[in-house]
């Protein structure tokens, strides 16, 4: 039996969390296993690492085959899924670990697939115990932790019954590059997923248990209200993964909040309020650049969706699975998502402005992913006991809703993530975190 086991460990995201678990400076607080299909190449991440298996136990696992599946899940306290595409091969995992009241985390930024397993299987890891957190990774932990955290800023300055109506964040990512397995997972989206559930996915709330206030429709260009210097920008591809993911952290809290309405002071704190509305985009030099962006994306996009040729080109000049950013590049990427939350007005009309920043040194959607979820697995190992009263009860949660302020902490002492958030007080400013 281990604390965690990391599924796909031969992949590039899987490697890479190996070698962060491997030097986390808490290592001797727990254990962790690596699972994997193919033992000689399991065998070489062995090696490359240079980890014994006295240390660390390896599994060979087809996750094709569920009676592999159960057996490696039964081995360990939490598992970290970085098998995808998630809607091909990740179900038989979420199933076994519900089953057998194991807690779960992956990297999936796959909506329609959410969409099923929260349907088939989030009342069944209530039941058991399961805490069960897809989206642990770039998509979607900082959008989810900035919406939570310029919540609570606001809050602390506008008192309990102050409540969200606007909240944008605009992405600079730099260095990003698209590895094989996250290559694979689009092009699986794009083929394989019914064309219904895409189209429902399109509606906001979609995972929510509550309906709220839809956001603003996507467009062309964006801007970032309350900056110094005008900020412009073009849709985000992930903003439908992320602004999914904190809607559903909106209704989870929102659904609490009714549940529990005789006792306000244990989930008030939480609550977003009935106006809250989230958009996010990335930043670009200037307003032609991002509607030239915009135009482009779509016309992309659309060649891919329509055209089987532009599939089988683009097969053949991007990463296959395996493959991923070099190690330079690596390093040298970087994440920063300015977010502006404005608060709905109070009764003399004021409303109370929030800015709140999420910062990464090195790759984003690897390297920063690696950490993010390798952070989400050892809260539940090591601080169980300090975790949000929410998760308590297991269900197919968000990482907020699961880790809250724990995981901001444990990501801010990484020493790779800066999370701040402050109020905008005319032209000044005042940090409160």
């Amino acid at each position: 039996m281990v604390d965690i086991v990391v599924l796909g460990a031969t992949g590039y995201t899987g490697r890479l969390i190996a070698q962060y678990l491997a030097t986390h400076p808490q290592r001797s607080s727990f254990t962790f296993g690596l699972a994997a299909r193919s033992q000689s190449a399991l065998e070489k991440v062995f090696r490359g690492l240079n980890l014994s298996k006295d240390d660390v136990p390896a599994f060979i696992m087809d996750v094709t085959k569920p009676g592999d599946v159960g057996a490696v899940v039964q081995q360990a306290r939490v598992v970290i899924n970085t098998i995808g595409p998630y809607w091909r091969w990740g179900t038989s995992v979420v199933q076994a670990c519900v089953h057998y009241g194991k807690h779960y985390v992956d990297l999936t930024g796959e909506v329609h697939w959410i969409k099923d397993i929260i349907l088939e299987l989030d009342y069944a890891a209530i039941k058991s115990g399961s805490i069960v957190v897809p989206c642990c990774g770039l998509d979607s932990v900082p959008s989810d932790v900035l919406a939570f955290v310029a919540n609570k800023t606001l809050k602390s300055f506008g008192g309990p019954s102050t409540t969200i109506d606007l909240s944008t964040s605009a992405w600079r990512l730099g260095g990003a590059s698209l590895s094989g397995g996250t290559f694979s997972t689009i092009l699986t989206a794009l083929e394989d997923v019914p064309k219904h559930k895409q189209l429902a996915l399109r509606q906001s709330f979609a995972l929510s248990p509550v309906k709220g206030t839809p956001s603003p429709p996507p467009r062309m260009l964006y801007t970032l209200p309350h900056s110094n210097q005008p900020v412009y920008g073009a849709w985000y591809f992930m903003s439908i993964t992320n602004s999914q993911v904190v809607q559903r952290s909106w209704g989870l809290y929102e659904l609490a909040r009714r549940v529990n309405h005789h006792n306000t002071t244990t989930v008030a704190p939480f609550s977003y309020g009935p106006n809250f509305k989230y958009e996010e985009f990335m930043i670009l030099p200037s307003a032609l650049y991002a509607t030239m962006y915009s135009i482009l994306f779509a016309a992309t996009t659309a060649l891919l969706v329509f055209f089987q040729p532009a599939r089988w080109l683009a097969r053949k000049i991007l990463p296959r699975p395996g493959e991923g950013p070099s190690e330079k590049q690596l390093k040298s990427g970087s994440l920063k998502i300015t977010n502006i939350t404005t608060s709905s007005p109070n009764s003399q009309g004021e409303k109370i402005v929030v800015r709140s920043i999420f910062k990464g040194r090195g790759d984003p959607g690897y390297f920063l992913s690696s950490i993010m979820i390798s952070e989400c697995a050892l809260a539940l190992v090591l601080d169980g006991a300090t975790l949000p009263h929410i998760s308590s009860g297991g269900g197919i949660l968000t990482p907020m809703t699961a880790f809250g302020d724990v995981l901001i902490e444990r990501l801010r002492r990484s020493g790779h993530i800066d999370i701040e958030s402050e109020l905008l007080v005319g032209t000044e400013s005042r940090k409160t975190r």
